[in-house]
Order: structure tokens, then C-alpha cells, then sequence
């Protein structure tokens, strides 16, 4: 049995992944080999595909990020999300939140959990899916962007369904060209919320409310960002 054979994934994105599914086992022997090493893998493995769990056909807005936070009991395998109990929280996270504030007037939570989120139609997809403890970035150029480009594909081939792509920063806008393709794709791109670059265009983006605008418009439910 392949790796891929064994993702906890929703059987509709198995059937949507099959095409990547040599890339998926490539990195699957990667995984343990570094395992095997003595290196640490971030999020846990039961987490790594944790934003699959998702019927894609619900899913009606997808935020991008780049790789998992680096450090150990922080990542869940959504993007930007926090383990609940983690503090202080991550400066992107504190950003975004005074971002929602300030958008739609919610009081920011003391927690970095946004599975509430997920469970509205919101995929919080990282273009990498994992990365080793302590190493930012580690892996990239593994394959899972090849990966994660196959599963946006899925996401904007769909017929009636509405997408709208939350793209923050340079990284995640390289995706444009991708989502440009699809007629039923509503991009919404602003600078991302690190404290490098917060103050430089994201601040005042409105995603929230520039999202719940496009689905209302196009007939479908808006997300109630209260967490």
C-alpha cells in the first residue's frame, strides 16, 4: 500500500489527486526518510492533510499560505491556524485579527484556532504542507506545490460553484495566473499580514467583508469570520 493509498483525505479529493499521486508517494519516502534521520516533520502526520478532510465541492473561499509554522506544537495543518492553547500567538495571526476587527468590527479571540472557519466552506491550504521543526521553508521544492496546484485546479474547474482565492503576498500571488483561468474565481490580493509588511497594503484590504460581498452577490452564504 502507497502513501498516497493511506491519506485521510475526503474520497472526492483522492479522486481529484489521482493524477499527482506518483509526486504524493515521492514525498511520502522523502517524509520518512527524514524521519528516519532523527529529523522532526511539521504538523504531526495525522495533520498534514488536514485541509483535505473538506468535500471540495463546498468549499467556496481558499486562503493561501506558504509552509507550516516551524515551530514544534504550533502547526494543525491549516494554514495560519494555531493549536488552541499555543501563546503568545503568531504576529501574522495578531494581524489578521485586527484586520477582522477592523473589517467587520469582531472582537479579536485570544486563541489561534480558525477551524470554525473550515467548516463554513474556507480552505486554509499551505502551498507546502509540511516543513522540519526549526526550518522555515525546508520544504519547498519537494513537490507539494505541485500538489497543491492540482488541488486549486480542482477547486476552479468546478461549474457553479464560486472561489474566492484570499491571496497574501508575493508567494501566494503567484497562484493569479492559475486562478485567472477559471470565470467562477473571485481573486481578492493585498500585501501579507507579517509585521514586515502589514502596515504596507494589507491593513485595510477588507477581505472579509470583499468576500462575504462576492457570495452573497453570487447567491451563496457568507462565512461568519467570528471565531
Amino acid at each position: 500500500m502507497t502513501y498516497f493509498d493511506t491519506l485521510p483525505i475526503h474520497p472526492k479529493w483522492k479522486t481529484a489527486l489521482l493524477p499527482v499521486a506518483t509526486t504524493i508517494n515521492t514525498i511520502g519516502e522523502y517524509l520518512t526518510a527524514q524521519r528516519t534521520q532523527g529529523c522532526t516533520i511539521l504538523p504531526a502526520p495525522e495533520h498534514i492533510w488536514r485541509a483535505f478532510t473538506t468535500d471540495p465541492d463546498t468549499i467556496t473561499v481558499l486562503i493561501v499560505g506558504q509552509d507550516p509554522y516551524p515551530t514544534p506544537g504550533h502547526a494543525t495543518g491549516l494554514a495560519f491556524s494555531l493549536n488552541p492553547e499555543v501563546r503568545p500567538l503568531a504576529r501574522s495571526l495578531v494581524n489578521i485579527y485586527t484586520e477582522l476587527h477592523d473589517d467587520l468590527g469582531i472582537t479579536p479571540p485570544t486563541h489561534g484556532d480558525l477551524t470554525a472557519w473550515t467548516h463554513q466552506g474556507v480552505m486554509l491550504l499551505n502551498k507546502v504542507l509540511t516543513v522540519e521543526a526549526g526550518q522555515a521553508g525546508s520544504h519547498r521544492n519537494i513537490g507539494w506545490e505541485i500538489v497543491t496546484a492540482q488541488a486549486i485546479t480542482t477547486l476552479t474547474q468546478r461549474k457553479t460553484t464560486p472561489l474566492v482565492a484570499i491571496l497574501w503576498g508575493k508567494d501566494a500571488q503567484k497562484l493569479r495566473p492559475q486562478l485567472e483561468q477559471s470565470p467562477h474565481t473571485q481573486i481578492i490580493a493585498s500585501a501579507h499580514p507579517s509585521p514586515l509588511s502589514a502596515r504596507r497594503g494589507f491593513f485595510g484590504s477588507r477581505p472579509f467583508s470583499k468576500t462575504n460581498t462576492y457570495l452573497t452577490q453570487t447567491g451563496f452564504a457568507p462565512i461568519s469570520w467570528q471565531l
